[in-house]
């Protein structure tokens, strides 16, 4: 059969089917179902021809609109908040669950995400190697340059703020922070900020950024600010090196002194403390050696008013046995025709002081013009200065006794 047959296609198993034929058939079901009589299957003009054209455009409508109400069912997950607006203003707010509303155009829902932990980097992207410059380069109050890198961390508190109150609230929370941190760091010094007082920073800038948005009523809290990296610029580095290698000698520096003085200080102070002491005793005992000495000097005053030779008689014994305690000489009265032999007297009075008990000679008693005076010697010889006064007292107690 030829492709321009006018009856090709029409009959069974040859060709596709006519589309005219296909279309009256969908009526006829469709108006069977409407309640209506099937007609020939044939398009027609006449008035019979519209009723089964109408009842499928019922049925597409129905259909669009059960479509249309069934838009209007949304999930609001788990740590997630449903926002409603009708045309546009706040309706309400919906919690976890299957929730439903006017669909569109007259209500729109947005889910906001309330639990999760969001982020915000300064200074980087990504990873630090990855860094951004205009950001990162800060100045100091010290006027030097840093290069410092954070990230800040934050969830939604209030999901109405967050959604109308900013446009873009995530990039609010980038420009506080850059400005937060730039404030703290411009009042700081560059070995705070790199050393000291980086916990400091991060907790002023949190607090500063916190504030910020509370005053942009952004419905943002601030859970956590991170120092990334703190450093000095890569064009400065072995300057920057070299001048903390000198701090740190300059800090050991000091550290000795102050160990040394620590140590030669205390020292200094206590023996400056013990001479103290010392002269003090010194002092006390001198001022009671001469009170005792004036003391006995006006006791014997008074005895010697009172028997002036027998007080004469005594001090001079007193001080001859005084003086002649430190003395290991002998005196031997050779007048009197003694045949006293001469001992080894030195050794005994060694073997005395060492410890040994041994007699000791006893002096003649004196009589006439000559006196034998013995005493015990220690083992120290008298200085000629102590031998030749005890001379000359001699002498001269020599001199008074003769009549």
């Amino acid at each position: 059969m030829a492709l321009n047959d006018p009856d090709w296609g029409r009959r069974r198993g040859e060709g596709p089917p006519d589309l005219d034929e296909l279309w009256s058939r969908f009526n006829q079901k469709l108006s069977k179902l409407l309640g209506g009589k099937g007609g020939s299957g044939r398009r027609d003009d006449g008035p019979g021809g519209a009723k089964p054209i109408r009842g499928g455009a019922w049925i597409a409508a129905g259909l669009v609109f059960v479509v249309w109400v069934a838009s209007g069912f949304y999930i609001v997950d788990v740590g997630h908040k449903g926002v409603v607006l009708r045309f546009g203003k706040l309706a309400e707010t919906t919690d976890p669950g299957p929730r439903w509303h006017l669909p569109y155009p007259v209500e729109t829902a947005e889910v906001v995400n309330v639990s999760s932990v969001r982020s915000v980097e300064v200074g980087y992207r990504g990873s630090g190697s990855n860094k951004i410059a205009k950001e990162a380069l800060m100045l100091t109050d010290d006027e030097n340059i840093i290069d410092l890198q954070f990230a800040v961390q934050y969830i939604l508190k209030d999901p109405v703020e967050y959604l109308f109150n900013n446009r873009e609230p995530d990039e609010s929370v980038k420009q506080a922070a850059e400005s937060a941190i730039r404030e703290i760091v411009g009042k700081s010094s560059m070995n705070f900020v790199l050393y000291e007082g980086r916990e400091q920073v991060a907790a002023n800038a949190r607090t500063l950024i916190q504030s910020t948005l509370d005053r942009y009523k952004s419905g943002i809290t601030i859970s956590q600010v991170t120092m990334q990296n703190a450093q000095a610029p890569e064009q400065v580095q072995a300057a920057f090196v070299d001048a903390v290698k000198a701090s740190q000698d300059r800090e050991r520096q000091k550290n000795e002194g102050e160990a040394y003085a620590n140590d030669v200080i205390p020292k200094a102070r206590g023996t400056a403390a013990r001479l103290m002491q010392e002269a003090e005793a010194y002092k006390q005992r001198s001022i009671a050696t001469a009170e005792g000495e004036a003391s006995r000097f006006k006791q014997v005053l008074t005895e010697y008013k009172k028997a002036p030779g027998v007080t004469r008689d005594r001090l001079y014994i007193d001080t001859m046995q005084s003086v002649l305690a430190s003395s290991t000489k002998v005196l031997v009265d050779q007048k009197s025709g003694s045949n006293l032999l001469m001992l080894p007297l030195d050794r005994i009075v060694q073997m005395s002081a060492a410890g040994t008990a041994a007699p000791a000679p006893e002096a003649p008693a004196r009589t006439g013009q000559a006196d034998t005076q013995q005493a015990p010697a220690p083992t120290t010889q008298a200085s000629p200065d102590v031998s030749a006064r005890s001379r000359d007292a001699f002498r001269s107690r020599d001199r008074e006794m003769r009549p």
